[in-house]
């Protein structure tokens, strides 16, 4: 298979894992969260990622000590969809863990409506926004 026949295979495998996980925020089945959307699928993404790098990494130009490397290593196809997969694994990973999160801390459900697709668009946003969510949590109750 190609590197563009798998990048559209790796997609709709992380498309999967969040609508996967979204069902399993709305029902409350934190199954589906933790173990299909939170693990399996990005430990799936991962596999193929550290495959991907055994085998294309070593022969791409570049490198990660400069910008202009980094922007070499990523004109090989192999290289680019190794660090494409790269963020599909992570931020699947992470908006599993925001959902956990923000129940863990007692937080309400609501806040995922926007957090979710921030994390799936803009991962580190996510993120960051769920921790504002938590830090504005932790004052107000530290203000009663």
């Amino acid at each position: 298979m190609t590197a563009s026949g798998l990048f559209s295979v790796f997609n709709m495998l992380a498309m999967a894992g969040w609508i996967i996980l979204a069902l399993g925020v709305a029902s409350k089945r934190d199954w589906l969260r933790d173990i299909v959307a939170g693990t399996y699928i990005p430990v799936a993404i991962s596999a193929a990622y550290l495959i991907l790098i055994v085998f294309f990494f070593a022969g791409a130009e570049g490198g990660f000590d400069t910008l202009e490397n980094v922007q070499k290593l990523f004109t090989s196809p192999w290289a680019a969809l190794a660090g494409w997969i790269h963020y599909l694994a992570f931020d699947l990973f992470m908006g599993a863990r925001i959902a956990r999160g923000m129940e863990g801390q007692g937080l309400p459900r609501w806040p995922l409506v926007l957090l979710l697709p921030l994390t799936f668009l803009f991962g580190p946003i996510g993120y960051l926004a769920f921790e504002m969510i938590k830090a504005t949590k932790f004052r107000l109750k530290a203000a009663q």
